[in-house]
């Protein structure tokens, strides 16, 4: 049954991607005529996107079908290799302990030898079972992995496929950006109508079969039931022959001579009745079966084109366009079908049951009618020829008739009240499989809720995205979030093995107990120096109680604690895989955000940098007397307009942005205002009942709920959009500073005359996390607004070598001041470390003395002192980032803190980034 639970969970976990699949693309494909039937997009574009999207949807499922066939050769042929070894390992143990036991057995006496290597076999076929148990469900969960992870792949695609194409079309001005951001939007939506109606059909699915699989069990209890029924039928009926020969040897009737040569006839007569029987039954079985499977095929084949005509008239809803509708249709249909189809093969099985009942009782009934022959016509005749009273007989004969006829009504009794209480566990078993499916479905609908709140929680956070990086975020989100779903099969499977892996670790356990008390046993044994031969024998018993311990440990039922494992590990399975999907959005997120910090980093660190730049170059004109100290004002007002419009500038445009933001925000405003339940909706009208204006408010209220949420969901989008372009114009702006900080840091170069080498060094020392190309390319920069003028270290005029090196030892007095600032400011951080450090030891220190001073008072040396507290409470997971490189740090908040001993003052929580920036500000 497991067997065929498990092709049944895979063939609907099949089913119902192709169904995924299928509904995504036509989706996709009413989407964009409905863009060109509201005149957003052009037919001729929308023709071209969709055999775009067409060809790669083609593309993705014909390279996910033939990676899934690779996997699948390749899993098989590592899992036949794992199988191999394993059983090589086993067979070796098995002949080392068969060889060891042979050569015990060459000392002792034929019969227990001969029990000793019976039991030895068994265990032997045990621990082969159990091993070949194992590495079956073992490549079942393989096969089941690799399938959920090219089924997630497929989902991805899908969703990379749709945000590609639509950033290129953007690009390419096929699609406006207005137009992107209403198809996008729309996709985000019926995304999420598609997972919750994915979600119904799969709760629906499994409920269906899960009440098919207890179904097949309540008809197999049936058949079993009727099994025992015909056996001990055909046994009472058998019964009655050796019976009625018995009673007339007791009766004096018959000559203790011929008791025996009647009763081996009687024998032979029914063993030969029962194989006729057996065979019988059996070739019926194959014929009936055989016809059973040809019937179900048919009707099942019939039954599957009759499922594909209705999906194919589901063309018919594509040219709708409410998509919600088509949707809606696809829901009714594909439950339908899922109902249709249990019914029928609940039909089929209760066809099957019946027909082979007939077939039993039919076959009993001819075995016993046999019987009944061979006792009156043959046995009944042979003892009136041996000279037995015929009435006698007839009595007897008469007797077994109503003693048959008694059995079968006890048999019937006993058949029908088994089969009341199989009816009341189906019916038991069917209640619990509807609260399951009313748990799973309410437990996903709060998942994906959940799902929302985490994407609604990340738009809130303080994000400054542009559109392509909002597109990619919400591809992340959808690639995330398409795998909060769980396949049929794979929970399944998955509890098999966990199952199977538990037994193998209590197995090993109780064995290896078992193998410790035979080792003590044997020990203690041979300190007794006995005779050899009584020796041998103690220790053959020993072995073969211990082989009986093996055999009993092997063939122990699965026990409950066992049960509740697996079901806690696949709950805290199930957490760490949602955990794990929320962690992978934030890394995202993170990673987006902490490249644009790095970046404004470095673009203020070149600013700095330029500005120290300036500020030695003025420094040599003044200590040079190249330029007097108003001249070098001079420069510096003439620069300083320059600066000052641009930041006006910035201003300006800042200011024109946030209006426009305001403006289009307060239109939102007023159409959601719009949106409010209207007078006529509550109008206490006495002609109108309550109950129908309470119902209209309360769809009322759905809606403008839902209404409000994509509002406020389109307001945080446009306020990350508008953080973004204002932080671009703050970026344009600062770099046209930065350009201007450049051209005066030329300038002053060429004024100087400062050597290449001399301001490469500089540059190196104001920029130590820099690399050299970026030291090179502001190296250049500065060369290029001073005309291409530095000063050079070799000059062929010997008039100016004096000036030549006392300049050079100016601009070497210089460069060691900037060094010697360098140092002094970072060595003034170390009194500030150790001054921290210094007051940590002290606390460490004190706490130290109060504990002893507490031992010392009387606390009991038992009592176990309570464990450090740290100063940082949280816990911290570093996640590696494959594609950057970098690196992400998790901090959570301890679920069960550890409590002190003593009531301290609770402390207020610090927020992690405030208590760094205030540890950077001690240490500056």
């Amino acid at each position: 049954l497991y067997s065929l639970e498990v092709a049944s969970l895979t063939r609907a976990d099949a089913d119902l991607e192709a169904s995924r699949t299928q509904i995504c693309k036509e989706v996709i494909a009413m989407m964009l005529k409905n863009m060109v039937l509201n005149h957003s997009l052009f037919p001729h574009v929308e023709k071209k996107i969709s055999s775009v999207f067409e060809k790669q949807f083609l593309a993705i499922e014909k390279e996910i079908q033939e990676e899934y066939e690779r996997k699948m050769v390749a899993l098989t042929a590592e899992c036949n290799l794992e199988a191999r070894k394993t059983m090589e390992v086993q067979c070796q143990k098995a002949r080392a302990a068969n060889e060891e036991a042979e050569e015990l057995m060459k000392k002792m006496n034929e019969k227990p030898a001969i029990e000793y290597r019976s039991l030895l076999g068994k265990l032997h076929r045990l621990e082969q079972d159990c091993l070949k148990r194992f590495l079956f469900v073992k490549q079942e969960e393989y096969f089941a992995k690799a399938y959920r992870e090219l089924a997630v792949t497929q989902r991805k695609e899908l969703h990379t496929i749709f945000f590609t194409q639509i950033t290129n079309a953007t690009l390419k001005g096929e699609l406006k950006l207005e137009a992107a951001k209403i198809l996008v939007e729309g996709y985000s939506k019926i995304q999420g109508d598609i997972e919750e109606l994915m979600d119904f059909l799969q709760a629906c699915k499994k409920y269906h079969l899960n009440k098919r699989f207890s179904y097949r069990e309540y008809l197999i209890s049936k058949i079993q039931s009727r099994d025992s029924h015909v056996s001990a039928l055909i046994n009472a009926a058998a019964a009655q022959i050796p019976s009625l020969i018995n009673k007339t040897e007791r009766a004096g009737h018959l000559p203790e001579s011929d008791l025996g040569i009647l009763l081996d006839r009687a024998e032979t007569e029914i063993n030969f009745v029962k194989q006729k029987f057996d065979h019988d039954l059996k070739q019926e079985k194959q014929k009936l079966c055989q016809k059973l499977i040809t019937k179900r095929r048919q009707e099942m084949l019939q039954k599957k084109e009759h499922q594909k005509e209705q999906l194919s008239l589901g063309d018919l809803f594509k040219t709708t366009n409410e998509i919600s509708h088509y949707l809606r249709h696809w829901k009714n249909l594909l439950s339908d079908h899922t109902i249709e189809f249990e019914e029928l093969t609940e039909k089929l099985d209760n066809e099957a049951s019946e027909e082979l009942k007939e077939l039993l009782f039919s076959l009993a009934e001819k075995a016993i009618e046999e019987l009944k022959h061979v006792q009156c016509r043959v046995f009944v005749q042979e003892l009136i020829k041996l000279n037995v009273p015929k009435l006698f007989l007839l009595e007897a004969v008469e007797e077994h008739k109503k003693e048959m006829v008694v059995k079968h009504a006890q048999l019937e009794r006993e058949e029908h009240h088994k089969s009341m209480a199989s009816d009341e566990l189906l019916q038991l078993t069917r209640q619990k499989l509807s609260q399951e499916l009313e748990t799973g479905i309410s437990e996903q609908k709060r998942i994906r809720s959940w799902e929302q709140s985490v994407f609604m929680q990340l738009l809130s956070l303080p994000l400054s995205l542009s559109e392509e990086e909002l597109l990619r975020m919400r591809q992340e989100l959808h690639s995330c979030f398409s795998q909060v779903d769980s396949s049929l099969a794979w929970p399944k499977i998955r509890a098999r093995t966990l199952l199977q892996a538990f037994e193998v670790e209590q197995r090993d356990t109780e064995v290896l107990k078992v193998e410790q008390n035979l080792a003590m046993t044997n020990k203690q044994q041979h300190s007794k120096m006995g005779k050899t031969g009584s020796r041998n024998r103690n220790k053959l018993d020993i072995l073969k109680k211990s082989l009986q311990d093996k055999i009993l440990i092997y063939e122990g039922s699965v026990k409950g604690e066992n049960l509740n494992r697996i079901k806690y590990e696949l709950q805290l399975e199930k957490e760490c895989h949602l955990r794990n999907l929320e962690n992978k959005l934030g890394e995202y997120i993170a990673s987006s955000a902490f490249q644009k910090t790095v970046k404004k980093s470095k673009m203020l660190e070149l600013y700095t940098a330029i500005i120290n730049v300036q500020t030695l170059l003025f420094e040599q004109l003044n200590t040079s007397k190249t330029l007097s100290k108003l001249e070098c004002i001079q420069i510096l007002e003439a620069h300083n307009p320059k600066i000052e419009e641009l930041g006006r500038k910035l201003e300006y445009e800042m200011m024109h942005k946030e209006l426009a933001q305001q403006h289009l925000m307060s239109t939102q405003r007023r159409i959601l205002d719009g949106l409010g339940l209207s007078n006529e909706a509550v109008d206490m009208n006495s002609e109108r009942h309550v109950t129908v204006l309470l119902r209209q408010a309360m769809n009322k209220c759905g809606q403008f709920i839902n209404v409000y949420q994509q509002s406020l969901r389109d307001e945080q989008w446009n306020c990350v959009v508008l953080e973004d372009i204002l932080e671009n114009i703050e970026t344009n702006a600062f770099l046209a500073i930065y350009s201007q900080e450049l051209r005066l840091a030329g300038y002053l170069a060429k004024l100087t005359r400062v050597p290449m080498a001399v301001l490469h060094r500089v540059l190196n020392l104001l920029l130590p996390s820099s690399s050299q190309s970026e030291v090179l390319s502001v190296l250049d920069s500065i060369s290029q607004y001073s005309d291409g003028f530095v000063g050079s270290d070799s000059n062929a005029d010997e008039s100016g070598s004096c000036r030549k090196r006392k300049s050079q030892e100016l601009w070497q007095t210089l460069e060691n001041k900037i060094r010697q600032d360098l140092i002094k400011r970072r060595l003034e951080r170390i009194p500030s470390l150790n001054k921290r450090k210094d007051s940590l030891i002290k606390k460490k220190q004190l706490a130290l003395l109060e504990r002893a001073a507490v031992i010392h008072l009387g606390c009991s040396p038992l009592e176990q002192p309570d464990p450090p507290i740290f100063l940082n409470s949280a816990t911290a997971e570093a996640i590696e980032l494959l594609d950057t490189g970098e690196k992400i740090f998790l901090f959570r908040e301890p679920n069960d803190p550890v409590l002190a001993l003593h009531n301290f003052p609770r402390k207020k929580k610090k927020n992690f980034l405030n208590s760094k920036k205030s540890a950077c500000a001690n240490m500056d």
